[in-house]
Order: structure tokens, then sequence, then C-alpha cells
């Protein structure tokens, strides 16, 4: 297939509602052209369903009763590029340079199908070339044999890793001697991990899918769940029919937050849909935190004035910190204080004011939030202050109430409980040690941004991928290739083809794994996996499609046939972990919550694992209670003549998986490289609708960060701010750019100019 340009797209008027028929049609012809009916159908028939596989998607959890088509429309394009019939293999390789692949586009790198054999990339040379798998696990293991040191391999992890094949990863980088197991989660929402433990004591949200029917009011805060977790629009419409009220806090209008219309059902097939938000706040990018200090300070004004609006009780018996926190939201001159919040948010006093009513007429509150809260310097100062809104009327540990960071990938939240952590705690080294009879160490490791620097400084002989597209979803894409091109050996376990493959260290090395849907099967015996929901539930996933290829390995087998040739008589039976029970006897004897894990997950629609916040009002914390913050004042500063500009997804894409070039929700077709402006900016900054521009990002590095010819569409985003497509657009993130605690890339507070461009032939 040809690769289509991106740079000359189509612009229609935004969408108000999404899903319904147009969300069918999609799904049914992605279906149709990836997969066929013999394939597409009992994969999709299987998708989400108890006995069948979960999503590669997101990590939204599924209801314990289940409609026969348990996906959403992104869900099917994902189980649709799995379970394609396009292969691509030791003759692709052949017709293809990597030079030449460079060029391509990763949409269309990821149309090609299925990688189906090892492939090898010698130093020096100009094409991949197959290898037998024996060849490449000995050579993977001989490179790590000749370290100096452990610390110069990387263990990246991709969020849709099992977690029996996360569990294992990272017990043979421990066995190793590293910490080094950078994952996507550094990049999307450590900021919410590190701000939770601090506060709460547990770095996940703490609601449940009925804590969401249950809810009064359900704030969504830098999030689109159109587009990113379709699924959760139906818990919101259920919520909505119960009663329940919803307030958007996100830059951009996005359709999936003002109608959903159900493809389940008829109403959402032939009518207008439910509309799902009561008050849209549009907030500048990065004004979050001032949002959140905002609300909070006019309920303390009201506690102060004798109101009844604090649940007293709960702060006195369950949390610490309560007089300091008001005292500092208090310190500032209220005019200042309000001149400055306005400033910051793009809200008027008035709105935030009507928030605030809103949230004391609601005795139980959800806050769901995504990447527009996670990705900024200031982002784990603002998620503590989400935390001090719930604390101060009680709304953790009860139903209908709670925390709910919406993570994007479907495993990456099992991941991190599995032990996918560069700084794991003590407890869970002790624990791990005693199991296997090793010595885990105990210097933390490098997350992502730290890895792509240590790269760069030429100081990681391997660097090995399970999953993912590292160098597509990374900040700074330049200095990111740069990095990888300074390792000796990288390494990628995958199951397509992107961009990751054709930037490469010295040699290279590309090893097809089996997919979620794909079966595997050993010696006549089906294995499954286990999976861990956004909401901390854990299930069983079975594939159901017979793999296109012997040549692809089951991600456990990889590790475990490195492990067997790496520390041969060893402490660990790397040779038993082809059982599959077996590993998860050995994570029923490190990961507290998972005991008697084999029973567990074989109940239908599996277990819940402990949270003790929300089970007990207990808060595992420095002080043994919930810690209210003082998170101060912060907002992105932006000179004059530039914009704040924040990466989005389209709605043809998952994280960096281009599925199609269109973006419906938005009226965007036939094209990706787009900026969206606010008009009042564009005719400020002389920007005309369809004009288009190059896009330079500023910081303070000095060195020019470019993403050239972008159209300009004049679109209703909250003035002062702009938005395009990531990965494009990841070019002008800088590495050092992060967020304070996190170390979180900041890929939603992204100061650009823009310098004209010539117009596409």
């Amino acid at each position: 297939m040809p690769d289509p340009a991106q740079d000359a797209p189509e612009v229609g008027p935004p969408k108000k509602s999404a899903a319904g028929i147009p969300a069918v049609l999609n799904s049914v012809r992605h279906v149709n052209d990836q997969a066929g009916v013999r394939r597409g159908l009992p994969a999709m028939l299987a998708l989400n369903q108890k006995g069948g596989f979960d999503c590669p998607g997101c990590a939204w959890p599924e209801p314990d009763k289940r409609h026969k088509a348990e996906f959403c429309e992104n869900g099917a394009k994902a189980v649709a590029e799995e379970a394609t019939r396009r292969t691509v293999g030791a003759d692709f390789f052949a017709r293809h340079p990597v030079a030449e692949l460079f060029e391509r586009s990763g949409y269309w790198l990821g149309q090609q199908g299925r990688l189906t054999e090892p492939m090898y990339l010698a130093e020096g040379a100009t094409h991949y070339e197959p290898i037998s798998w024996d060849r490449a696990l000995d050579l993977i293991a001989d490179e790590l044999r000749g370290l100096d040191s452990p610390d110069g391999a990387v263990f990246y992890t991709s969020g849709r890793t099992s977690n029996e094949a996360a569990f294992a990863y990272q017990l043979f980088a421990r066995q190793l001697g590293t910490n080094n197991l950078p994952d996507c989660s550094n990049m999307c929402h450590e900021s919410s991990g590190s701000a939770l433990v601090e506060t709460l004591g547990v770095g996940k949200g703490s609601v449940s899918l009925e804590d969401v029917y249950e809810a009064d009011l359900i704030i969504v805060a830098g999030q689109n769940p159109g587009t990113n977790h379709p699924r959760m629009l139906s818990a919101l419409e259920k919520a909505k029919r119960r009663g329940t009220r919803i307030i958007t806090v996100n830059p951009l209008p996005e359709a999936g937050m003002k109608a959903f219309r159900n493809p389940q059902y008829a109403r959402g097939l032939v009518g207008r849909g439910t509309e799902l938000t009561d008050l849209f706040a549009q907030i500048r990018v990065g004004g979050d935190l001032a949002l959140f200090s905002a609300v909070n300070r006019l309920l303390l004004e009201a506690d102060r004035r004798g109101e009844q609006v604090l649940d007293r009780t709960f702060v006195e018996e369950f949390t610490h910190g309560f007089e300091d926190f008001a005292e500092a939201l208090l310190a500032e001159p209220e005019d200042e204080f309000w001149a400055r919040t306005e400033r910051d948010t793009g809200l008027t006093r008035e709105l935030i004011e009507e928030i605030a009513a809103m949230t004391v007429a609601s005795e139980r509150i959800v806050v769901c939030w995504a990447m527009g809260l996670t990705q900024h310097k200031h982002s784990v100062p603002t998620i503590r202050e989400v935390v001090n809104f719930l604390l101060l009327r009680g709304n953790v540990g009860r139903p209908g109430a709670g925390v709910c960071p919406v993570r994007g990938h479907s495993n990456v939240q099992g991941d991190r409980t599995m032990g996918i952590f560069e700084r794991p705690a003590d407890s869970f080294l002790d624990a791990l040690d005693a199991e296997f009879g090793i010595e885990s160490p105990r210097e933390h490791g490098h997350d992502t941004v730290n890895a792509i620097r240590a790269m760069g400084r030429g100081e990681v002989g391997v660097f090995f991928a399970m999953g993912g597209n590292f160098v597509a979803a990374s900040p700074d894409t330049g200095v990111t290739e740069e990095a990888m091109r300074r390792v000796g050996l990288t390494v990628h376990v995958s199951t397509k083809l992107n961009r990751s493959h054709v930037v490469t260290g010295a040699r290279a090395l590309i090893l097809p794994a089996l997919a979620r849907s794909d079966r595997d099967v050993v010696g006549g015996r089906a294995r499954w996996v286990t999976v861990e929901d956004s909401m901390g539930l854990v299930h069983a996933s079975h594939g159901v499609l017979p793999p296109l290829s012997e040549g692809m390995y089951a991600e456990v087998d990889i590790v475990r046939e490195l492990g067997r040739r790496l520390f041969g008589d060893s402490p660990v039976d790397w040779d038993a972990m082809a059982d599959y029970d077996r590993i998860r006897d050995h994570v029923a004897g490190v990961v507290p919550g998972f005991e008697d894990f084999n029973a567990k997950a074989r109940r239908p629609g599996g277990f819940a694992l402990p949270h003790a916040p929300r089970d007990d009002r207990k808060f595992p914390t420095a002080t043994g209670l919930a810690n209210f913050t003082a998170n101060g004042t912060y907002a992105p500063e932006v000179p004059e003549g530039r914009l704040l500009l924040q990466t989005l997804r389209s709605h043809d894409q998952y994280n960096t998986t281009i599925y199609g070039l269109d973006d419906r929700y938005r009226g965007i077709h036939n094209g990706r490289r787009v900026v969206l402006v606010n008009p009042e900016d564009a005719r400020e900054l002389g920007l005309a609708d369809g004009a288009y521009t190059d896009l330079v990002g500023e910081w303070s590095d000095g060195r020019e960060r470019r993403a050239p010819r972008f159209r300009v569409v004049h679109y209703p985003t909250a003035r002062g701010s702009a938005a395009a497509y990531y990965p494009e657009t990841n070019v002008l993130v800088p590495l050092d750019s992060t967020a304070d605690v996190s170390n979180t890339p900041t890929s939603k507070s992204v100061v650009v100019r823009f310098e004209p461009s010539e117009q596409p032939a």
C-alpha cells in the first residue's frame, strides 16, 4: 500500500455526539478489512467476555453483566490490527532497506501486518535478515553476559504485557542485577501514583464501577473518554440515568462528553443520545491546580462562616495536615487570589462558584482524570489538590466516592503491581528474594527519561523492550533517536512493525510475539494469562485465534529462555515457568493481595485487589492518615506571541498506533498534521484558517525543535491553548522538561511559536 500524505486534511465541523451508527460501521469496516469474517468475528465475540480475552486497548473495567458485543470502536480497531491476516516476514525486509523504512510514516509501518519470524540487523548492515530463535536468544544472552555492569542494560515494558510476563521480566532484570525497568507509566500516570502514594498511601484509584454509578457528582478533568476510553461513556450514561451530575473540565469541547449515542440500545442508534455534561469548564491548559485550589478555598471560606460544608468528623479522625493546608490556601488576599485564578484558569469566578455549589449539594463525589492533569511540571501538586478536594467532604473510602485516575493501557497498572518499577519498595524486593533465593539490587534504576539520558551518554549496551513503540512514544524525538543509536544492541519484542524497529542501536533484533487475542498452546495445552484493569480488578484472558505463524513466541517463553541461558543452574527454576500456574504461585508468594492467585483468577470475572483507603479507611502513608497538602500556586507562563500546546490523540489512534487518518469527532479527515487554534488567538497571531505553519518549540537549552508544515484549524479551544496530535509533535517536548517529583514529560505544556511554511503540493 502507498504511504498516504498526512498534511493536507479535509476539515469540517466537530461532531456534537459520540458513537452511534458511525461507530458500529467503522468497527465493522476495520475488522473486515484487517481480519475478515472468519478471524474477525470469533475475536469480537470473545473480546472482553468472561472466558474470552481482554481488550489490548484501554484499561477501563468490564461490568459484571456484559453485552454480547462488550467493546467500543477503538477496541474493535485494536483487535482488528492484532487479528489481521497481513504478515511481515523475511521477504518484506529483503525488499525494504532500513533507511527506506525510516522515511515511512508510523501509520504505513503498522499497516503492513503481523511480524512472523525473528529478524536481525547486523552492525553496518542495510537490511534486516532472518535469524533463528536459538541464535537470537544466544546473542542477547552473550551481550548481557559481556556488560561491564548489569546497569548497562535497560528493560522497558509496554502496558500490554500480561501479569505473568511482567513478573517474569522484572525477576529476570533483578536476577541480572539491575532495577532499570522503565515503563510507559513513567510517561503518563506516574504523576498520579506519586501524588496518591503521598496523600492516600496507595498509588491507584479507589473507586469501582458501582461507585461511578452511585456518585452524586462526577468531575471528569483533563480527559477525553469518547476517544481514549469509549466504554467509560457507558458507565457515565448509566450514572447519568440514575441522577448523577457531571462536570467536564477540559480545554477542548469533546463530542463524547457532550452526548453519548450508546450503540447497545435503539435509543443510541436513532436518537440524539444521552447528554452527559451538566457544566463545562473550558479551562486553559495547565490551569487545573488553580481551579481545584479555588473550589477548595470557597469550601474553607464557607466553613469559616459557619456553614456545614466540610466533613469535620472525617477530617479529624482520618486526616493529617488540615490546618496547615487551610492556612496556606487562605493566606493570599482575596482580590489577588481571584485575579490570579481567573488568569490561570480562563474561567470566571461565577463559574467556579457554581462548581463549588454543585460540590456542596453532592454527598458522594468521584473525580476522574487522565493525561490532561498528569503531563505538566505541576502535575503532582495538581493531583494532590484534587485529593484535598475529596478529603474536605470525606469523599474517600465510602460508596459512590473517590479518586479515579483512568489508566490508558490495558495492563499498565498490572505491570506496576507485578514489580515493573525502577524504584521498588524494599518490602517487595525482600519478598522476591525470599521467594527465589536471590539478592535483588537495592539501588534505584532508570525511569524512561533517565534511560534516554543514559543511552545518550553511551552508558547502555543493551536496550530490551517488551512491547511498545519506545522511539515514537518518548519525548524529544530527535534526542531519543540520537540516544537509541548509541546503544550496542536494541531488542524489541513486538507484534507489528513500528518506528522503534527502524531507529536502532549498532545491532538490532525484532522478536515476534503472540498477541492478547492469539491462542497460546504448548504441548497441546492452552495457557492463559491475567491482567489488572484501571480499578484494581484482576481477571483471566484467554486467546482464541490460531497464530499466523509458528515463529511467534509467547512473551513469557522469551524471558524464560533468556533466563535459562543466562543464569543456568540458579535458584530460579526458569524451565518451570513454562507452566503459567507456577508463575502465579510465585506471584502469590511475593505480591500482597494475590494469595491463592490461581484459584481466584479462575473465578468468572476475576477478583478485586485490596485497597486500604477504599476498603477500611486505612491510609498506609508516612503519617498513617490521609494527608492534606499545601500546593502553592503555579500555571505555565507563555510569552507574548506564543501558545501553550498540548499533544493529544485522534479518534483513529491508540497511543502510538495509528488506525487511520480521520478524527471524525473533531471534523478532521484524511490527515494528521493539523494544529487546533482558538480563532481569536489565530487572528492575533495572523494564522488564517487553512494556512500552513511550522510549530517551533521553545525551551531554555537553545536547541531547535521543529514540527514542520501543519495545517491551521480554527477550533474552539481555550484561549492561549493549542492542540496537535502525537507522536508527530513529540519532537517538540523537551526531554528535560518534566513534572516535579514524577519526572513525567510535560507533553501538555509545550510553548510554541508559529512560522509560515509552504502549502503542500
